[in-house]
């Protein structure tokens, strides 16, 4: 029986897993970035940072995924053009998708700056997080900016199935994100010590040269030279930008409920405690790490959709699509039991507080639980992406985590008295949910797609 599977699955598992690998490894930059922070702060600032770190980050995400999400309706429509060796305009989606995106980019910092700033004083967090939570926010909030910018050209890049260049932008850019930080907080080279703002400018001066550099690739590369002809100012109009956003912004719904539910999350675990809120930011740090790592598998299920959505080849979509599902479903099965296996070492990567460790430790053991439920729920979006089905996937993670899973976590951590591990049970309740409705989503509009070919 599994043989059989492999052998029909085989050729589909090669192309989509030649695609995704870059993308995976580009994807967790994004975390890794946040990941880097937490661990040179935990380390080289203390506990009361680590917590500061961990407020921000849950606040700051919400942001990020609310402008990753609108990038991303650029891809599959790049993928679907692609599809249709309609070469121009996918250059001139380019265009609007880079209006769009910068927009995106100084309206988030805004809401940041004068949304954020002004509300975290009325979290009932610990005064002390909070005073040294405000200026690393302020400056998470400006990187948003370049983060937008890079954003459009990765994913145009991505869209047609250049995965690499964006990969390797990445990973040296976390590097130099890295030894930044600890220059910065710990204070070397004659630069006195900046505590938790030193990650900030380290971040925002990551990001900004990132965005140039990944700017500059797609705009001289020959890979793109056929696109680009189009790709100007007098390209940009409504119909375009509205296709780009009828894509992006119920995608940016969907990462926001899902990560907002996370963040409302650790606000909830931080009237707990501040060594409750350390725990969970490194716990979520390691699962936004695997989630991450999941998302780009299912970029490239969206960018192999969109191309056999394009050329209207559904039963080579169907094929691909759940190939996406085995590929990720064996991968989360690993992290999994690494999680679980290693529930009492991994929290020390981030901080040799002993009372922090023990709360992290017994977090993994939930998350090596969820892993499955988080890993097809995202290939779950991706595939429904590629095919521009974006309007029922987003009321399905919104009852998911906010009529779900948010409320039976405050109920079971907060109202129970479960603590930490009672807001996580919760959170579990809204990945199964999602999940399973995805997957019921995914097959019965792929299967009305195969019908829809054989009666013609």
């Amino acid at each position: 029986m599994v043989k059989r599977i492999y052998y029909k699955y085989k050729p589909h598992y090669k192309t989509n897993l030649k695609l995704a690998i870059p993308v995976v490894i580009s994807q967790l930059g994004h975390t890794l970035v946040h990941t880097a922070d937490s661990i040179i702060v935990g380390h080289f600032a203390g506990t009361i940072p680590l917590a500061a770190v961990a407020l921000v980050n849950s606040i700051f995400m919400v942001v990020v995924v609310i402008g990753m999400g609108i990038s991303y309706g650029l891809t599959p429509l790049i993928a679907q053009e692609s599809g249709r060796k309609n070469f121009k305009e996918c250059g001139k989606l380019l265009a609007n998708s880079l209006i769009i995106n910068s927009i995106v980019g100084i309206l988030l910092y805004v809401l940041v700056y004068y949304g954020s700033l002004a509300v975290i004083d009325r979290m009932d967090q610990s005064p002390e997080v909070v005073r040294e939570a405000k200026p690393y926010l302020s400056l998470l909030g400006l990187s948003i900016i370049p983060l937008m910018v890079f954003m459009t050209f990765k994913q145009f890049a991505e869209g047609l199935g250049f995965t690499k260049q964006a990969m390797m932008i990445s990973l040296w850019g976390n590097l130099f994100n890295i030894c930044l930080g600890v220059i910065f907080v710990k204070g070397l080279f004659g630069i006195s010590p900046m505590g938790v703002s030193g990650v900030g400018w380290s971040t925002l001066t990551d990001r900004l040269i990132m965005a140039i550099v990944m700017a500059i690739y797609v705009i001289r590369s020959t890979h793109f030279r056929d696109y680009l002809g189009s790709f100007a100012i007098k390209s940009i109009d409504g119909i375009r930008s509205l296709s780009i956003l009828k894509i992006g912004a119920p995608v940016a719904m969907q990462y926001t409920f899902e990560v907002s539910a996370f963040s409302a999350a650790a606000i909830f675990i931080g009237t707990i405690g501040a060594v409750e809120q350390a725990a969970h930011q490194v716990a979520i740090n390691l699962a936004s790490m695997t989630y991450m790592m999941a998302s780009g598998i299912s970029s490239a299920a969206t960018i192999k959709t969109g191309n056999n959505f394009g050329r209207e080849d559904y039963m080579t979509l169907r094929l691909s699509a759940i190939s996406s599902y085995h590929i990720v479903l064996g991968f989360m099965a690993i992290t999994a039991i690494i999680f679980i296996g290693l529930n009492q070492y991994l929290p020390w990567i981030y901080t040799s507080d002993r009372s922090v460790i023990a709360v992290a430790a017994q977090l993994l053991i939930i998350a090596g639980f969820f892993q499955l439920f988080d890993g097809t729920q995202v290939v779950g979006l991706g595939v429904l992406r590629g095919i521009g089905d974006v309007n029922i996937p987003t009321i399905i993670t919104f009852v998911a985590y906010w009529i779900i899973g948010l409320p039976t976590g405050y109920y079971l951590g907060i109202s129970l008295g479960l603590g930490a591990n009672g807001v996580w049970y919760g959170l579990t309740a809204g990945l199964l949910v999602s999940s399973g409705l995805l997957f019921l989503r995914f097959q019965y509009f792929s299967k009305k797609l195969v019908q829809l070919i054989h009666k013609e």
